[in-house]
Formats: C-alpha cells, structure tokens, sequence
C-alpha cells in the first residue's frame, strides 16, 4: 500500500469517527422487555444452524414507502461440545506477567473494518463487521452498494476462528422504507459494532453512527430490531447539551478541533445482571473512558450517565511534538480513548481499549477494575502488541475465551486483520 492510499483510509476513518451527523431528529422504538448478559463460551442450549438464502440480493420492491422485513431462514439445530481446559493462561496470569500475546494467525480472511466474535447459536464462531461495497461487495436490502465504512454484516468460521467467510453479501439489518436512509436506518455507518449474547438467548447489538451510539436486539443474532438511539451521545457542541468537565475537548499541541464536547466515539457493550452498559469515549486531551448504564428491560431508554465518571483518563500531556517513537509508548492514549471491549476473569473485569495519541497514531491498551462503574487501573506495560505509532486498527481489539484458550482478533496491518493467542511466557 502506498503512503497515499494510508492516507485516504486515515482521513475516511478519521471523518467517520469524529464528523458531527447531519441535524436530524429521530424518536426511537419503544425498548424490548430482554434480560442480556455477557457472551459466555458456549450458548446453553444452540438453536440452529443458521444458512444465508440462496439469493442474497433483495429486489428493490417497486412501492417507494414499502418496509421490507429481513429474515433469515433456519435449519437443523447444532449443539457444540465445548472443551474446558485449564491449561491456558487468562488475563490474571498476563497482568502479573506470566503470559504473552503471540501472533497465531496473520489473516484470518476478514476485511478491513472493525470485527466482534462470539459463539453463535450454530456453534461456529460468528464474526460481525462492518462492510462496505469497497470492502467485501456489500449490498442493502434494496440491493444497492452501500458506501464505506458501510454496515454491520456477519462472517462465520468452521475452523474455530482460524478463517472466517462472508455469511452473505448484505447488510444485517434492514430499512425501514426504500431507499435505506441515515436515519432511521443508519445504512451508510454501522461502524464499531459490539455483540453480545443474554442468559435467554437474546443478542444485543451497539455501534456507532456519527460519534451517536445505536443499540438493536435479536432473538438468533441474524434479524434485528429497529435502532434505538442512546440519548446524550454524539454531542458536539456546548450549545446542544451540558457538557462535564471530561467531556470537553481541550487544545490539541497540532492540529484545531472544530468541536467542544465529545461524548460518543466507538461504543463498547457489557451486561451485569439486569444492568445495561454502554461504553464511550468521552473529551478529547486527554482522552477519558466513561459509560451510560440502565435497565436492560427499558433498553436505550433506560441509559444514563454511569455515576463513577470518568472510568480512567488518558495521558496528561501529548509529549514530544517533534517525533513518533516507541520514546512515546507512555502517550499513547492522550487524545482519544475509545473501543472498549470486556472480558471478566473470575472476580476481575478486563477492558481492551483503542488509544490515539495523533490522527496517525493508534495503539491497544488495557486496564482492569473489581466494578464496571468504578475506577479502572492501567496496565503498566500499555501498549499492547506494537509501540507507537502503531497500527490504523490494532486498537480496535475483538476478544474471546474459547475451550479455555484466550484469542485477540485486530488488524495485523493496513488491510488485514488477524489472532493472536494467549500463551504462557518465556
């Protein structure tokens, strides 16, 4: 890849993430009454075994106003045996120092996006990201291209993680009138999605549409509800809404935000109990993690500000202005803090996250706290996997526990994304 197509990705990531959506206001659909719980390694009881339909590609319906409903058919139930071993080490053991991340698989097939895998109802491993037309030939439900960085669409594996395929070329979800639009439909950004699946089997869905978190649920992972917007992210501007002190943006040592207030940024998603959490990032340099949380029964409805916010804050200052070196490793998370991923180890709750020091520069870091909604410990070897600048999506970690084993999927260059596996250390 030449530096100029580095640079037009940057800029297309870059204007995804940060750019205000177009005004616009939309009420959302009243939430479903679903108790969700984090993805375990196995689902208790499989369903089925989902198959794409033989053609993928709906036929735009004539009647302009028509709301298709998406469905996916299902087929013979699988049940999955998993294999509990105690031979692996968790992330306790890599905290202490006693495991390290080793490069298991340098392309697993996925595109370039950001991915979450979980054990679907089939048994196979289900990968969701989003697509777009430039990416992997995705369609909407009408059959029109859909732009980049496009939609949430699924790739399975049959070889437990090693490869994944696309399930089909179409968005997940449908629209709710033809042509698809921004909203309600979110078409043309369903960026960053999370995945996870509750005690009763329902999955629940967050992604990110112009710095504004959605959430949507399903009862087989593959049909989703209309979106419900999380009310007070993607607020931009002090005139739009209160804006807490860790929410502001403060000055950037190189370049000038346009914006005041960031309260939005890739989403993570996490269920304790009958409680609901949303993570976001939150103010810009430094950058904080914080967290909307609620009834999962009243679903978007029901979220508010977490009361322990902000959960931990970035890097103080940006350091040296005139280099981008591993020197810089301790900065790595100063401007923006976003993509939270969470995984809990015994009494422990463990967060990946993205960090951006610059519009150039992404890395992965972790922390760990005994509460959600409480204060979050750094680990002291951040980042993880690559030093600085480090990689346009490494820091979008997708993680899992599978037959005891701990994988880490994210981008293993500017167009790949590939595992790492958690291994004992030398």
């Amino acid at each position: 890849m030449t530096r100029a197509h580095t640079f037009i990705i940057t800029a297309l990531m870059l204007a995804a993430c940060a750019a205000p959506a177009t005004p616009a206001q939309y009420t959302p659909p009243s939430p479903t009454n679903e108790r969700v719980a984090r993805a375990t390694d196995a689902p208790a009881t499989p369903p089925s075994r989902l198959q794409a339909t033989p053609t993928s590609t709906a036929t735009p319906s004539p009647t302009p106003t028509a709301t298709p409903i998406l469905r996916w058919p299902t087929a013979i139930p699988v049940t999955r045996v998993p294999v509990n071993s105690s031979d692996h080490p968790t992330l306790d053991d890599f905290w202490e120092g006693r495991a390290e991340w080793k490069l298991d698989v340098a392309d697993v097939g996925l595109p370039f996006g950001e991915s979450d895998t979980l054990i679907g109802p089939d048994g196979r491993l289900w990968s969701y990201l989003h697509a777009s037309d430039q990416s992997a030939g995705i369609r909407d439900v009408w059959g029109q291209p859909v732009g980049f960085p496009g939609c949430v669409t699924l790739w399975v594996s049959d070889d437990a993680g090693r490869s994944f395929t696309l399930f089909a070329p179409r968005c997940l979800t449908g629209c709710e009138a033809n042509p698809c639009a921004s909203l309600p439909d979110q078409i043309e950004q369903q960026q960053y999605p999370r995945v996870i699946r509750g005690d009763d089997g329902t999955y629940h869905m967050v992604y990110e549409w112009g710095g504004q978190a959605y959430l949507r649920a399903s009862a087989d992972g593959l049909n989703w509800s209309a979106s419900e917007r999380v009310e007070g992210t993607g607020i931009w501007k002090l005139s739009e809404a209160y804006c807490n002190w860790y929410q502001r943006i403060k000055p950037f040592p190189l370049l000038p935000d346009p914006n005041e207030c960031l309260i939005g940024a890739p989403p993570g998603l996490y269920a304790e109990g009958e409680t609901l959490y949303v993570f976001v990032g939150m103010g810009k340099s430094p950058g904080h993690m914080g967290c909307f949380s609620g009834p999962v029964a009243q679903g978007a409805a029901g979220m508010r500000l977490c009361a322990n916010n902000p959960l931990f804050t970035g890097a103080s200052v940006y350091g040296r202005t005139d280099t981008v070196s591993a020197d810089m490793n301790p900065y790595f998370d100063f401007h923006i803090i976003s993509s939270a991923d969470i995984l809990k180890v015994g009494q422990r709750y463990y967060m990946f996250y993205e960090g951006m020091r610059g519009t150039d520069q992404w890395a992965l870091g972790l922390a760990r706290s005994s509460q959600l909604d409480g204060a979050w410990q750094k680990f002291k070897g951040n980042p993880l996997l690559m030093d600085v600048p480090g990689n346009i999506g490494v820091g979008h970690a997708d993680v899992l526990v599978l037959d005891g084993a701990t994988y880490l999927y994210t981008a293993t260059s500017d167009m790949t994304r590939g595992r790492y596996v958690l291994e004992w250390g030398p």
